[in-house]
């Protein structure tokens, strides 16, 4: 009797809360948009469970480079141009960079803790603070030498166990992410219970966070439900309690550390130390850790297979001439290094086609939020806009990349009409710029660099000696997309090059055991 009373509660709480909230949008001015399906859940159940990201490039190529959605109750603009979403995201962030009310994915899994999908606030401008001075330029160059070595260690792996490509793409760029944020190492992503944690963790939140997924984003009237009708609820409030409890762990073995003498310097060290003048609780500094070693791992491994598809997709179009260059450059004798940069211009060029081709935060990373009306060229943006820069759409775009499936690094040879200093837009915009960006492309850049200086790269062959296709459409749902697994040939170029990476693997092993405590 009484959970039947808890559902007529409910339920006329919820539909009290709709006749509240029915007030009706202003049209004029709107962008243009497919017309809604009905009254209550608007273009909600039209957006796709698989790839929206490939429906809303439909939707822009139709409508223009903006387009209106009405998700339930909340607009919800989609941008499918660069232009577009520099002028929006960029030029006008002061109203355009905040972020929509994540019911899933901040209030109920991360009880508002993750700085990501904060609002403007003061918790996120505290969170914002203390990733920019740990992850901007000047302080991602002092992560160059751990990078350095994890690197010799990866192509160490690739020559040993080749077949095994993504798991070794995978650590590296796992073990990076820890030794910066807690410092310690990661040998295995598979036995290592916190990176198997991180990776549930991870895989729940890209889950939940795609737009249209859950009823209750558009319809949060649904929380008045009982927990016994809402298993998406409970199921949230489970990972929950699981992601607190590796996650506070993880700073609590870093205060041993340093309790005990042994703590290298760190992000979460430095969090510890400077917790009171940052006014930073616990659990807000083990949430604050969880960035950069959630997000930025699956981003530079996805990234890496990305190049490594290209490899074996288009290879013969760009290898060879970025291999002469990295001949003529550094040498047979020694691997690249960071120095290189400057004298590799078309290897630049392949990290930042890379970016372009095959975007990992598909969706353009964590949706925007306007706080105030506003009007671009004639179109009118509500205050409380969920805002998309679909970077499907935009880094596929045929008019700022003619032919754009094709993995071509010539378009980054020279200066292109293109809005913002990267000429693509992988890093995001404005206030909501990706603060780990020096991080992630030194990572790339030194990877490339080095697997195209020692390895030569192509399509594997089956048993008969057929070269095996594979598809470059071949990849993952959910808020980060990574290529499916595909076969590949990777064979080092000489037997002198093998030679310097075993020999500077066995040399980086040494300098690495101060991460192994």
């Amino acid at each position: 009797m009484s959970a039947l009373l808890g559902i007529c509660i409910s339920i006329a709480a919820i539909a009290t809360l709709l006749i509240l909230n029915l007030k009706p949008r202003r049209a004029k001015d709107l962008p243009p948009g497919p017309a809604p399906t009905s009254w209550l859940v608007g273009n909600r159940n039209q957006v796709p469970q698989n790839k929206p990201w490939r429906w809303f490039q439909s939707l822009n190529n139709q409508y223009g480079p903006v387009v209106y959605l009405q998700m339930g109750r909340t607009p919800t603009v989609v941008i499918g141009t660069a232009q577009a979403a520099w002028d929006i995201l960029e030029k006008k962030s002061p109203v355009t960079s905040s972020r929509p009310r994540f019911i899933m994915g901040q209030e109920i899994l991360s009880n508002n803790m993750r700085g990501l999908m904060s609002g403007n606030d003061p918790f996120w401008r505290r969170w914002r603070r203390v990733l920019h001075v740990s992850f901007m330029q000047k302080a991602s160059d002092t992560y160059k030498p751990i990078q350095n070595l994890e690197s010799k260690q990866l192509m160490f792996e690739l020559t040993k166990s080749p077949a095994k490509y993504r798991e070794h793409l995978e650590r590296y760029a796992t073990s990076v992410a820890v030794v910066v944020t807690y410092g310690r190492r990661v040998h295995d992503i598979y036995n290592d219970e916190v990176v198997r944690l991180n990776r549930e963790s991870t895989d729940f939140l890209t889950s939940i966070n795609i737009p249209g997924k859950y009823l209750v984003e558009s319809m949060p009237a649904l929380l008045y439900l009982p927990n016994f009708l809402t298993p998406w609820r409970t199921a949230a409030m489970k990972q929950r309690a699981y992601d607190i409890e590796y996650l506070t762990r993880l700073v609590q073995e870093v205060k041993t550390k340093m309790a005990n003498g042994r703590a290298t310097p760190s992000f979460c060290r430095q969090l510890i130390e400077e917790r009171e003048k940052n006014e930073m609780g616990e659990l807000e500094i083990a949430y604050a850790c969880g960035t950069p070693f959630g997000a930025g791992a699956e981003t530079t491994s996805g990234t890496l297979s990305s190049f490594m598809l290209a490899c074996a997709a288009f290879g013969p179009s760009f290898i060879p001439k970025a291999q002469k260059e990295l001949d003529a450059v550094v040498g047979p004798d020694r691997m690249p290094i960071f120095d290189d940069f400057d004298d590799l211009p078309f290897v630049r060029a392949v990290v930042g086609e890379t970016l372009r081709w095959r975007p990992v935060a598909v969706l353009g990373g964590t949706p925007h939020a306007s706080t105030e009306d506003f009007v671009y060229q004639g179109m009118f943006i509500p205050k409380g806009s969920t805002i998309i820069a679909n970077l499907w759409g935009i880094h596929l775009n045929p008019a700022d990349f003619p032919d754009p499936h094709r993995f071509d690094p010539e378009r980054f040879m020279s200066k292109r009409d293109y809005p913002g200093p990267w000429q693509h837009s992988s890093f995001g915009y404005g206030r909501r710029v990706c603060p780990g960006q020096y991080l992630a492309s030194n990572s790339l850049y030194l990877n490339i660099a080095r697997i195209l200086w020692g390895f030569d790269l192509c399509k594997a062959r089956d048993e008969k000696g057929n070269e095996i296709d594979v598809d470059t459409f071949a990849y993952t749902d959910g808020f980060n997309s990574v290529p499916q697994p595909f076969p590949i040939s990777i064979t080092p170029r000489s037997p002198g090059r093998l030679a310097i990476i075993e020999r500077d693997n066995e040399a980086a092993q040494e300098e690495m055991k101060a991460y192994d405590s």
